[in-house]
């Protein structure tokens, strides 16, 4: 195994696989250097002389400036190393993409619904229009276990502390997440219920979900019956045993859309899980299937690569209004628009946003940008979407699967237990983490490191996520966690 890694012919630092110590001595691409002082794993340091106030490079770009003179085989960090990022920017399309190949479809066993849509779980999914009936539908998911048979493989109740006291566009985020969730694929019938007095109406949100089977959505007030507990047992009954007649049946790949995410990043997350996801999402997209790349804030800093990967100069347009409508949105709250990265990710070592944003984005791949997605808005377009949503984990996640992601991978350097609505799967950057948290992790990237070949790794990621949607369960799901998040932008009255 490598002791470091240097991402990009032009880059001035590279990067410890392993702790270096203070003056030990390494050999890379034919450049001898001593190490002047502990870099710690996952972590850059320099490979020449750097000036202050000139560009630190890593995958190719600048990931900020140096704010000293940074010796070669010196550690560079947040101690040394500024953000060059700016405020609102001014974009111009420089199209830059490349077509994929189209490759043969690769099968999975899903359901197809009666709408035509797929889902690759049959569950009965619980959703509350108010944060008042969480306590009532979490009890009503302990009591609905006893009719898991057959082919039901989860009832699932999913609390979420909005729908009342929301006014606007915060209200409308409910009504379009709810809605969405309502309709998804994987929920072989669902129950929604509603306390009665919330402004989030179920006749109102019944505008949103629109046309729907009566037998695979049911309605029921808290208020308007004697015993709102019972009264849904018996629903639930219902829904089970008309969501039974679904059975698993062989569906192409191409009816796939999977969400992209990561979070708990580290200094490996650029090298060795994002670039694995890059390479899963184009072999997805090559055979007509569909993924989506969300986290807006972490697009900041390697927005222009994604820009000039647009199909066309009005997808253009959209990208630039994503990324400037929510630099927007971090100063209508006067927030500092880069306050990021996280503290585990300069622990891992990540310095600047553009550090953290490069690694990020190259979970999407090489493919064209077909569509940009607004928050809560639902994928239509096959190949590579880019979804609005913030970077925070289960409102990223949960934005995924209501724009129609039926499983979200999600990359991770330093680990997470959370789930979302649909089966969320694991991908540590190291192996390290693989093995202390196996009952997170469900696939290990960290073999990229070791020796593995990326495409290899790839591949066995991709046949690992065909069994995913077959049935197999994540480690979320195993554990029995379901999730949800929405995006509160409001006031609360």
């Amino acid at each position: 195994m490598s002791t470091t890694i240097k991402i990009n012919i032009i880059d001035n630092v590279a990067v410890a696989l392993l702790p270096l110590t203070k003056g030990c001595t390494i050999t890379l691409e034919n450049q001898t250097l001593t190490i002047t002082e502990t870099i710690p794993k996952g972590h850059k340091f320099a490979l020449a002389n750097i000036s202050k106030d000139t560009p630190v490079l890593k995958y190719g770009a600048p990931i900020g400036f140096a704010t000293m003179d940074i010796p070669s085989g010196a550690w560079v960090h947040t101690h040394n190393l500024r953000t060059g990022l700016d405020d609102l920017l001014t974009y111009s399309y420089e199209k830059d993409i490349f077509p994929l190949p189209v490759t043969q479809p690769t099968f999975f066993q899903g359901y197809r619904r009666e709408n035509g849509k797929v889902g690759v779980r049959n569950e009965i999914w619980i959703i509350p229009t108010v944060g008042c009936m969480n306590s009532v539908i979490t009890a009503i998911e302990r009591q609905a276990r006893k009719h898991l048979k057959n082919n039901i493989e989860s009832i699932a109740a999913f609390p979420h502390p909005y729908g009342c006291s929301q006014m606007g566009e915060d209200q409308e985020n409910t009504y379009k997440i709810l809605a969405n969730l309502i309709n998804h694929p994987n929920a072989g019938g669902v129950l929604v219920m509603g306390l009665g007095c919330e402004n989030t109406t179920i006749q109102e949100l019944k505008k949103y979900i629109g046309e729907y089977n009566p037998n695979r959505v049911r309605f029921l007030v808290a208020q308007e019956v004697e015993d709102e507990v019972s009264e849904a047992m018996t629903i639930i009954e219902e829904l089970v045993k008309y969501a039974s007649q679904f059975r698993r049946e062989p569906l192409s790949c191409s009816e796939l859309i999977i969400g992209l995410k990561c979070g708990g990043s580290d200094g490996l997350s650029g090298i060795t899980a994002n670039p694995t996801v890059g390479v899963f999402s184009d072999m997805l997209i090559s055979k007509g299937g569909t993924t989506i790349l969300t986290e807006v804030p972490e697009m900041f800093g390697a927005e222009t690569l994604l820009m000039n990967r647009c199909a066309n100069e009005e997808l253009f347009n959209e990208t630039v209004s994503l990324i400037n409508d929510f630099k927007t949105y971090f100063k209508n709250h006067n927030q500092t628009i880069y306050e990021n990265p996280s503290p585990g990710n300069k622990e891992g070592g990540i310095s600047t946003l553009e550090d953290k944003s490069l690694g990020c984005t190259q979970k999407s791949g090489t493919a064209p940008v077909q569509g940009v997605l607004a928050y809560g808005e639902s994928v239509s377009k096959p190949g590579l979407n880019l979804l609005s949503s913030p970077g925070n984990d289960l409102v990223a996640a949960t934005a995924l699967a209501a724009s129609g992601a039926q499983i979200v991978l999600f990359t991770t350097g330093l680990g997470t237990p959370f789930a979302s609505p649909v089966p969320t799967v694991k991908i540590s950057s190291n192996s390290g983490l693989a093995d202390k948290k196996a009952n997170w992790i469900d696939f290990n990237c960290g073999e990229v490191v070791e020796g593995k070949d990326l495409e290899v790794v790839s591949k066995e990621l991709f046949d690992f996520v065909m069994t995913i949607a077959s049935g197999k369960l994540s480690k979320a799901e195993e554990a029995g966690y379901h999730d949800m998040a929405i995006f509160k932008q409001g006031v609360t009255l």
